[in-house]
């Protein structure tokens, strides 16, 4: 896998599931779409991890900067 999750893209992904966690687990997010909004955090966080997003592989998008050439 090619990684096509930039530094920035994939902090704001971690922040963003761990704020929905958060309001899920503290109620403010009703109970009916608490387990979808896990669901959701625990997809979003794991893109952010592994850097890799399915969804801008479908669309050609990379939010990662070209990586210079090695010379050796």
């Amino acid at each position: 896998m090619r990684k096509n999750v930039g530094k920035m893209d994939r902090v704001v992904r971690i922040a963003i599931a761990v704020v929905l966690t958060i309001l899920a687990y503290s109620k403010v997010i009703p109970s009916d779409f608490a387990l979808g909004v896990y669901l959701v955090s625990a997809i979003i966080a794991l893109t952010g991890f592994i850097r890799f997003c399915p969804l801008y592989k479908i669309l050609h998008k990379s939010t990662c900067r070209e990586e210079p050439p090695h010379f050796n």
